[in-house]
């Protein structure tokens, strides 16, 4: 018995820790709408220079017209509205926090999976979202005490519109994971469905920049080296290898048992956040990580 499915599930959960640290760090440099277009931008040649190494096409010809329309709704959906507002939620309230707030993401697709799709949902499936539920309201709302007035303060000014955009960018993730099984099937590769994704994103930030007039950002981005480089990296282990790697899991092993898995990415940015942020983690808010993990573990596995 191989765990190929299960070993990408937990790839992207390392990939998405990574990402998610590099792109709060650029995001605080140069704004998360640069990052957003540019880290698309480079994810794409990156995914064209690749699928035409290990394919021989730069573009995927292969793919059929209903294959196309699903990846390029999910590719919408996910990289432009879900990622646009998860980003915008980094610089608001941190990486470790969305993060956190992101694992809500299977019960968003668990709920879309119902109403779409007639899948059931048990009383353990609902038990499990309530601990997820709670296990989230542990890390966002009941800080230690030890936490200074300013950082109470900010808890209630700022974090509220933040958690709203990081609900918003779990529910884009959940959104373009159920589109892109939709569209790849049993056997259309994941790597091909990626790139479909991509340019659809990509089309949709350009049109989004055309309205805004916000070409400047951009060029800004571009002058900033230490900008760039976390960029370029977030792009490398997000929408290239992340974006990639969820593909994969979904398509060979239950979405369940992928979902899970790649939900350990609250757990997973701790220590970064506390060796390379200095932040103050308390054991309360890591019990709270622990139990958001622990919830979707028994939403999922209870359908």
């Amino acid at each position: 018995m191989n765990f190929l499915g299960e070993s990408a599930a937990f790839a992207t959960a390392i990939c998405w820790t990574l990402t998610g640290i590099s792109f709060e760090q650029a995001g605080k440099r140069v704004g998360s709408f640069a990052v957003n277009l540019l880290r698309l931008i480079i994810a794409l040649l990156m995914m064209t220079i690749f699928n035409y190494i290990t394919r021989g096409t730069l573009i995927p010809m292969d793919a059929t017209p209903i294959t196309w329309l699903w990846l390029s709704i999910s590719g919408l959906i996910g990289f432009v509205l879900g990622d646009l507002f998860l980003f915008q939620s980094y610089l608001l309230i941190g990486v470790r926090v969305a993060m956190v707030i992101m694992a809500s993401s299977p019960i968003f697709a668990a709920l879309m999976g119902f109403v779409i799709f007639g899948e059931r949902l048990t009383l353990l499936s609902f038990l499990g979202m309530l601990i997820t539920l709670l296990g989230i309201a542990l890390v966002v709302f009941l800080r230690s005490k030890g936490r200074e007035d300013q950082e109470t303060k900010k808890l209630t000014s700022l974090p509220l519109r933040g958690l709203f955009y990081a609900f918003i960018g779990a529910f884009g993730q959940a959104s373009g994971l159920i589109l892109s099984k939709l569209g790849m099937g049993a056997d259309y590769s994941p790597l091909a469905a990626t790139q479909i994704r991509l340019m659809a994103g990509l089309a949709g930030f350009l049109v989004l920049y055309a309205i805004g007039n916000r070409w400047s950002e951009a060029k800004v981005a571009l002058k900033n080296p230490g900008a760039m480089g976390f960029i370029t990296m977030g792009a490398f282990f997000g929408p290239f290898m992340g974006v990639s790697f969820s593909l994969i899991a979904v398509q060979l092993t239950k979405a369940a048992i992928a979902s899970t898995i790649m939900a350990l990415v609250p757990i997973m940015v701790i220590p970064f956040s506390i060796y390379l942020y200095k932040e103050r983690v308390s054991f309360r808010e890591i019990f709270g990580a622990v139990l958001t993990v622990t919830g979707v573990a028994v939403m999922v596995f209870g359908q």
